[in-house]
């Protein structure tokens, strides 16, 4: 074990719970900008925490650094699964960090539009087959079942997410807000620790989204999920969130409760208005 997972693990060691996910002292420079300016976060587990902030502020810059979609200039991201030591995620390629245990939706939605509801699933549960390129090839026992296992789980997934009549739709043909359900299907077949959902509301009509403020209560309860969310619609963010980061210009200026976010009064003047409780 490294120098740097010992000492971080000395200092969690009187912790009543680790964080699943710890950010520390995160910086992502673009040349001369800096778009993340030493942020620290945490995610405990089975929370749902929200960062929040107006466009600009650098939250999907955020979520790019911890998926591997970016090399952070400086930090550490730390994933601390259930008994077992912690894990720095820094360097990691993507389906790396998938296959560490977190995985992701899109704001703007990327499905594969030209492959089934079913089969869109499906691609999630690849990262955690076994199959090799010769079982595939000539389709042999362990193959077949692993595949038809896929299928039954992938079809299980559609039904909670409210999903299962269109399984064999082309996912193009959904409509927008059985889209943006599908992408956090898939997301869900990778068997993620912690789940992150950029903007998962965008475009949703005020029905929809109570429909996904429920969904996402539920997928948290139900598999025992960590879940940080990117979102601007505030009602959802306060009645889902048990804690909520707000940052500005990749800065962090605010956490707590949503009763302390609500109460905060330069948090309100920027972002969230005087009618969030409406």
């Amino acid at each position: 074990m490294s120098g740097d997972v010992t000492n971080f693990m000395k200092n969690r060691i009187t912790d009543k719970m680790t964080a699943l996910l710890n950010i520390e002292n995160l910086i992502m420079e673009f040349g001369g900008l800096r778009a993340i300016d030493d942020i620290d976060l945490e995610v405990g587990l089975g929370q749902i925490v929200a960062v929040i902030g107006p466009n600009g502020a650098g939250k999907t810059t955020l979520f790019n650094c911890i998926t591997g979609m970016y090399h952070p200039t400086r930090g550490n991201i730390w994933i601390t699964a259930p008994s077992q030591p912690p894990k720095n995620i820094i360097g990691l390629k993507p389906n790396q960090v998938t296959e560490s245990g977190l995985a992701r939706t899109f704001q703007n939605i990327r499905l594969f539009a030209n492959m089934t509801v079913l089969e869109n699933v499906m691609v999630g549960f690849h990262c955690r087959t076994t199959s090799g390129i010769f079982s595939a090839i000539f389709r042999n026992k362990h193959f077949k079942t692993e595949e038809q296992q896929v299928i039954h789980n992938s079809y299980h997934l559609l039904k909670e997410v409210g999903l299962a009549t269109y399984s064999s739709v082309m996912a193009k043909n959904l409509p927008y807000a059985a889209q943006r359900r599908l992408e956090i299907a898939r997301a869900l077949a990778t068997q993620p620790l912690l789940l992150l959902l950029d903007e998962p509301a965008a475009g949703m009509n005020h029905q929809e989204t109570s429909d996904l403020d429920k969904l996402i209560v539920q997928i948290r309860n139900q598999y025992h999920l960590s879940i940080l969310i990117i979102e601007h619609d505030m009602k959802l963010v306060m009645n889902i969130s048990d804690k909520i980061y707000v940052l500005d210009y990749g800065k962090k200026i605010a956490e707590g409760s949503p009763g302390e976010i609500q109460k905060n009064p330069a948090v309100i003047r920027a972002y969230l208005g005087e009618d969030i409780t409406d």
